[in-house]
């Protein structure tokens, strides 16, 4: 991939990419204007409690008043931090390690895979839960756990495209210049093995934010921020006669992972040099 115009012009053969690129574009700038329109509160209360949605209350207010859709807004905050964050992290460290251990091979590779499988292998949702109820419930310890846990799916692949790479014929051309191999790793190797890589992080990104949802629904977050999970764990004790407390945060979370999967798969077919045209 050439240009950032080659990208969105063949982005445009995916509809359905697009449209979810689309909406992940709006959802961050409704999280970063989310303070700046009047009014939108989700900390204030009121005694309007349990109010359905309507005029006044676009999507209803829970038992002490506070506005649901305020709620949602600045739920997306902390979704998206989470995601992109985590993201960013296991995406760097499993670039690192899968390109260092796909170039070099020998017992370094073997002990980076040993340990990928770990990861894997335990159920992440459980291990993440164990993790952050010992070591505390911040914004910090839920990104770096999730980073911890999604860092394999990125070496996996990156090790796969580094091992492809580095056979080429413009490799050893490079090799022959003399140039370290730790030159030829990063100068030449990780540039052309990285596009698989950018759709995994973003997939990552929606699992991400599903699993920090789910951690605030068992409530293993912090009770200071206002966060989709934690909507959804309230609302579970009025489900029957307050369905808008459970349905528009639940609602928020699965468009949002929905939309990053789709996006995510639209750039690994944009990104994928079989498939480009």
């Amino acid at each position: 991939m050439k240009t950032a115009a080659e990208f969105l012009r063949r982005l445009r053969r995916h509809p359905g990419g697009l449209a979810a690129g689309l909406f992940i574009a709006l959802l961050v700038l409704l999280a970063l204007g989310a303070g700046l329109v009047p009014g939108l509160d989700p900390y204030a209360i009121s005694d309007e409690s349990m109010q359905p949605p309507s005029l006044r209350f676009a999507l209803g207010t829970d038992e002490l008043g506070r506005s649901v859709l305020a709620g949602v807004v600045f739920g997306t905050r902390v979704s998206l931090l989470v995601g992109f964050f985590a993201a960013l992290f296991a995406t760097v460290l499993g670039t690192m390690l899968g390109a260092a251990a796909g170039f070099y091979g020998g017992w370094f590779d073997t002990v980076v895979m040993r340990v990928a499988e770990f990861f894997q292998v335990i159920p992440s949702f459980i291990l993440a839960a164990v993790i952050v109820a010992m070591t505390g419930t911040g914004l910090g310890q839920i990104i770096a756990v999730v980073s911890l846990l999604a860092w394999p799916q990125v070496a996996r692949v990156m090790r796969g495209e580094v091992m492809r790479v580095k056979q080429l014929e413009f490799v050893d051309a490079v090799r022959c210049l003399g140039l370290p191999e730790r030159s030829v790793l990063v100068g030449e190797v990780i540039p052309n093995a990285v596009a698989p890589v950018l759709a995994v992080g973003t997939l990552i990104v929606g699992q991400a934010i599903l699993l920090e949802a789910a951690l605030s629904f068992l409530g293993l977050s912090s009770a200071e921020l206002v966060s989709w999970g934690r909507m959804l764990n309230s609302g579970q004790r009025f489900l029957f006669n307050a369905w808008w407390l459970s349905f528009f945060p639940g609602t928020a979370i699965f468009v949002t992972v929905l939309a990053f999967n789709l996006f995510g798969d639209a750039v690994g077919a944009v990104l994928d040099p079989r498939r480009a045209r």
